[in-house]
């Protein structure tokens, strides 16, 4: 086929001698099938940010940091050079987060770099060598579906024992090969610590999996994996060698926000009545 634009310094500096066709077109990027030699691969397009279609990006990268100061000030001020130090950030966490990942222990494909705004990673096959399924595409016994939940859980697991949550996991980002899942599609990868929104993203990632499994084996439905995930974080406790039992049970017992704060501003105005009662102080408006 015909070679992309994005894709033609790669072909000139002998990192890509042939594209093979297109696998897929995305909200944030278009993926093609490319050959390096006897290598087949792929390589990930990433769209531009005004032509990309995925919601709340900022969200996402919240909590984020840059190491080089000026660029952190010129990101934060979206200048010109700030917005395409952005840009480049925006592309390289996912090359970041495949390394991090694949150390801790989570299958997903293997990055050769990220270029230009294209990212080289390998492709993912079936035992018959064709591109791997999406998990949305594959039907199974319920038998697999609770085996490959489990490993999904431990993944999630030592993604988050790893610092990150997907923040866009569902059954639209895992292939299935021969061995199992792999999970894919990490640019909005959310640190899990410096993220305000970390624990109610990885309640939705653990959710959609657990909801997509479910349809196969329905007693999926009943685990609650995410807020065991979160407390045991929350508490230091988690560990790659943490044993899940998806048996946690929510305390109802535990404080409402919204009666704390209205018995403190009780207390605040029983306090102002008595200053007041004594002239201690004037009328404080709360």
């Amino acid at each position: 086929m015909k070679i992309p634009k994005r894709i033609l310094p790669l072909v000139e500096d002998g990192l890509v001698d042939e594209v093979i066709c297109q696998l897929m077109s995305g909200k944030e990027a278009t993926v093609y099938m490319v050959r390096r030699g006897e290598d087949i691969r792929c390589a990930k397009v990433y769209k531009e940010a005004n032509k990309r279609s995925f919601k709340k990006a900022a969200q996402y990268q919240e909590g984020r940091k840059s190491r080089n100061s000026r660029r952190a000030r010129a990101m934060e001020k979206g200048s010109k050079y700030g917005k395409d130090q952005q840009e480049s950030a925006w592309q390289n966490a996912e090359v970041e987060a495949l390394y991090t990942l694949a150390a801790a222990g989570v299958r997903v494909p293997e990055p050769y770099g990220c270029f230009e705004g294209v990212l080289l990673m390998e492709l993912i096959t079936d035992e018959n060598g064709e591109v791997a399924p999406r998990l949305n595409d594959v039907i199974m016994p319920a038998e697999q579906a609770i085996e490959d939940h489990q490993i999904m859980m431990i993944y999630i697991m030592r993604m988050l024992c790893a610092g990150i949550i997907h923040g866009d996991l569902s059954e639209f980002n895992v292939l299935v090969d021969e061995y199992g899942p792999v999970v894919i599609d990490l640019p909005q990868a959310v640190d899990a610590s410096a993220n305000n929104n970390a624990q109610s993203m990885l309640a939705r990632d653990v959710n959609n999996i657990t909801t997509y499994y479910a349809q196969f084996a329905p007693e999926l439905a009943q685990t609650n994996y995410s807020d065991e995930l979160w407390a045991l974080f929350e508490k230091g406790e988690l560990s790659p060698e943490t044993e899940l039992t998806g048996l946690f049970e929510v305390n109802d017992d535990e404080a409402d926000v919204d009666t704390v704060l209205e018995e403190i501003k009780a207390a605040f105005a029983e306090e102002q009545d008595r200053l007041l009662r004594t002239g201690e102080v004037e009328e404080i408006a709360l």
